[in-house]
């Protein structure tokens, strides 16, 4: 072990140890690796006719399917049709501690454990084992027969599960849906400005504010504090009164120093600012480069910063609970990635154990990483005990925006120098935010610890994939003053985009073909199958041709994700030579996420994030002013509308390796495709996303 590894390993001991116990350090999640014995309590046979079972999920629902997959698995594991498995979403009462639903990883966390878990169910059954305690026999997978791959036909896809039909049928599913008696409506209101900052009422009329008949309270209380806001909190008897209210108190605010605008983000990442001090100082490789390396490509690329923009806008409801001995004190409904996590806050934040909360969780509307803290989970609980009545806590779009954290943005430099028809040495220094070390709920003086070991969300997708002998990687994390965090792939979107974009000008200065250069630096045999799968499905030799009125292009990209998952993915696009617009006409994706549980799942989750890869390319980008984020509505924040989106081909790849992440993969590739695409069309590549009409028209006129 080298000195600096052992330093960065020692520092990162110390800052578990030294601060445990400290009562200034923030929640730490807990990420447990789920067991068959664990599993046995998801699964659970209901005596009595018809045969049925009961399982509670021990991931989170957002749309990703994962609800079909481990409902079809259990199902074909205890030998029954999917119907007779009935899926309920758990309190935090129902089931032992599981990871938070993160990292593309469900299946792969829960898959098995369940399946042996059923195994260990079915056999007990079939030797009329009814009562006593069971314990999950160490199965392996191969003996499985939810495991084992498909042979000669397609799985079959379990129905829709019943979610499905409530959802269609606007039943209660999610955290906004949530009816009780007596049910008041809360909102916590905080100064415009980010949470990084610190803020505070300086001044408000509360005797207007409570001369409204449907005022129920005005809520002051320190346990409303989220990083640097503190907020006022507003009851209400009715929704719609919460206007009223909020605009009779005309809260006046107090806001710290250190306003800012985007160019003190823009200024804070800038990678050939950090590169003239010196080497950064978090490195993913290191070999030694030449210091006088003839470069044959030097580009700069940035990406801005982006929202998760989820359909649904979060929401909570709490309720206090009569005093009982020990038994739960306070119930949550929630949307949340992370039911234990939200108990651990409210129990620290609240004084109470553990044990005395119940977090139920809801079906989300969209998470993608976004869900993973505490925040309106404890303004419902705080508001609820002010009152003493059911308080229902319901995010506004503005809110969504403004009070969660962002994809960040990053600074690119990529150098390479290619010789005898290969990549020989590779460069690339980038620069962002922090994302798993996430200061939407660390501190400065924690996170400056926990930099030394650095943050491998920010690295993620980072690591070349293709075979060049002599290579630096290496990134800095530098704390914004909006709040950053985890994004759906996390840093994965960004750096393969990147790279990729950087790859496609080295083939171009060999003068090869973008596809032909990848396989050459190819050593991974399952990157290089969804390469030739996703060419193969475009038709890859058959290249789109401009015409008088329209420019026209094909590009390819792939990656890995996590180091297990695979996407490759063509992309034609044709742009306007009158007005610079771009769009999109078809998308191909190949991917191998190993066993495939749920197809239509998989399916599913690919085409998701093909949309975002055309977001990220064509659309997004989060507005910053007046020390905040700017944006309030859809308007302030364009995404892909549907008649942005081409069709989309995906080809999931058989395979007989055991499941891995698909919800996150195809990030990995659906950007650089887009973007190697336009380039291909327009000659120019494009360094500063998101490419609108206008950058497109400049672009083609300074051409000439």
């Amino acid at each position: 072990m080298k000195r600096r590894q052992f330093l960065a390993t020692a520092g990162a001991g110390a800052l578990t140890v030294t601060l445990a116990g400290c009562s200034l350090v923030p929640v730490i999640p807990k990420r447990p690796t789920s067991t068959p014995d664990d599993a046995l309590g998801w699964i659970r046979h209901e005596p009595g006719p018809g045969n049925r079972y009961t399982l509670w999920l021990p991931s989170a629902e957002m749309g990703q399917q994962i609800s079909a997959a481990l409902q079809g698995l259990a199902a074909a594991e205890l030998g029954v049709p999917p119907a007779q498995v009935q899926l309920r979403l758990p309190s935090t009462g129902d089931i032992a501690r599981v990871r938070a639903t993160v990292g593309s990883a469900s299946v792969q966390d829960f898959a098995l454990p369940l399946a042996r878990a059923c195994a260990t169910l079915r056999e007990a059954l079939a030797q009329r084992q009814t009562t006593g305690t069971l314990a999950a026999r160490d199965i392996p997978a191969s003996a499985l027969r939810s495991l084992q791959p498909p042979t000669g036909t397609p799985r079959p896809t379990p129905p829709a599960p019943g979610q499905l039909h409530a959802i269609v049928t606007g039943q209660a599913l999610f955290a906004g849906d949530t009816r009780l008696p007596g049910l008041r409506y809360g909102r916590v209101l905080r100064a415009p400005v980010s949470a990084e900052l610190g803020s505070r009422p300086l001044s408000f009329d509360e005797a207007a504010a409570r001369a409204d008949p449907a005022c129920v309270a005005v809520v002051h209380n320190p346990r409303l504090q989220q990083m640097g806001s503190l907020g006022l909190g507003i009851v209400a008897r009715t929704p719609s009164a919460l206007d009223r209210i909020e605009a009779a108190l005309a809260v006046r605010w107090q806001v710290d120093s250190g306003a800012f605008e985007q160019t003190a983000i823009d200024e804070r990442i800038d990678i050939d600012t950090h590169l003239r001090r010196g080497h950064l100082p978090h490195t993913l490789r290191k070999d030694e480069l030449p210091a006088d390396t003839a470069w044959t490509l030097d580009l700069r690329m940035d990406v801005p910063l982006a929202a998760h923009a989820p359909i649904e806008p979060r929401s909570a409801t709490a309720l206090w609970l009569p005093a009982s001995g020990n038994g739960t004190a306070l119930r949550v409904w929630a949307g949340t990635q992370d039911l234990f996590y939200v108990r651990d806050v409210l129990a620290r934040h609240l004084a109470l154990s553990a044990e005395r909360i119940e977090v139920q969780a809801c079906r989300i509307g969209g998470g993608f990483g976004g869900r993973t803290l505490c925040t309106v989970e404890l303004e419902a609980a705080v508001l609820a005990q002010a009152v003493g009545a059911p308080v229902k806590v319901q995010w506004s779009r503005a809110q969504e925006f403004a009070q969660g954290f962002q994809r960040p943005p990053s600074s690119h430099r990529v150098r390479a120098r290619v010789q005898g028809g290969r990549i020989t040495h590779w460069w690339h220094a980038f620069a962002s935010s922090h994302i798993l070390f996430t200061p939407a709920a660390m501190p400065v003086w924690m996170q400056n610890l926990a930099d030394l070991v650095g943050d491998s969300g920010v690295a993620r997708g980072a690591q070349l994939p293709y075979d060049v002998p002599q290579q630096r990687i290496e990134f800095t994390a530098q704390r914004l003053p909006v709040h950053t965090g985890p994004w759906r792939g996390l840093g994965a979107g960004p750096n393969t985009l990147v790279v990729e974009s950087a790859m496609d000008e080295c083939a171009r200065e060999a003068q090869a073909d973008p596809l032909a250069w990848r396989l050459l630096h190819t050593t991974d045999a399952r990157l290089a199958q969804v390469l030739r799968r996703a060419a193969a499905e475009a038709r890859w030799p058959l290249r789109p041709t401009s015409d008088a009125t329209t420019l026209r292009g094909r590009g390819i990209a792939g990656g890995i994700y996590k180091g297990v998952s695979y996407a490759a993915a063509v992309a034609d696009v044709e742009v306007q030579r009158a007005t610079g617009q771009v769009r999109v006409v078809a998308l191909w994706c190949a991917h191998d996420c190993g066993l495939v549980l749920q197809p239509d799942g998989v399916r599913a989750q690919t085409e998701g994030n093909l949309v975002w890869c055309l977001g990220t390319v064509l659309l997004e980008q989060l507005p910053v002013a007046r020390s905040g984020v700017a944006a309030a509505t859809f308007a302030d924040y364009p995404l892909p509308r549907m008649g942005d989106v081409p069709p989309l081909h995906v080809h999931l790849i058989d395979s007989t390796e055991p499941p891995t992440g698909a919800g996150e993969t195809a990030m990995v590739a659906g950007a650089g495709a887009i973007a190697n695409a336009l380039r291909d069309a327009t000659g120019v590549r494009f360094t500063r996303l998101p490419v609108r009409s206008a950058d497109v028209l400049r672009a083609l006129g300074a051409q000439g």
